[in-house]
């Protein structure tokens, strides 16, 4: 799994004008499963990003999770983080997992963000979406559960 972290002041996720998931401060998320990931992956990561703490405390040091700060989360799902642009000028998507397969790992994942007591906004699994946020920092990070 690969997961790209934006912490950020707000959030939101539209398909066909119709705005489905919002968020206020917290973190944005696009979530890549791959092939071979599992149950133990999305635990792992959810606990990870759960306490990744990037939010700032009162004396102005990265030392706050999203879950010390009351912050909500934007999970988007994005197959695309699998893309292999080493050859050629098309990327090539076959380490993405199966559609079917992909679904029920993201929702597993954001699951085990809830679970935590997390606020979980998402987008439409396979739908066509557009992402907007204010990305606060800009603090960006990558999570994957192969090198994390």
């Amino acid at each position: 799994m690969k997961i790209i972290i934006q912490r950020c002041k707000d959030a939101q996720v539209t398909v066909n004008q119709k705005v489905v998931g919002k968020i206020g401060a917290g973190l944005m998320l696009l979530v890549g499963i791959g092939q071979g990931d599992t149950a133990a992956d999305a635990v792992y990561l959810a606990d990870k990003t759960a306490g990744l703490r990037i939010f700032e405390d009162a004396e102005g040091k990265m030392n706050d999770s999203v879950l010390d700060v009351g912050g909500s989360i934007l999970s988007v799902s994005q197959f695309t983080l699998y893309g292999d642009c080493r050859k050629g000028r098309r990327p090539n998507f076959m380490g993405a997992a199966k559609p079917e397969d992909a679904e029920k790992l993201y929702d597993f994942f954001n699951s085990q963000l809830r679970a935590k007591g997390l606020e979980v906004e998402t987008g439409i699994f396979g739908a066509m979406m557009d992402v907007s946020l204010t990305n606060w920092g800009p603090v960006t990070l990558i999570l994957d559960s192969e090198r994390s």
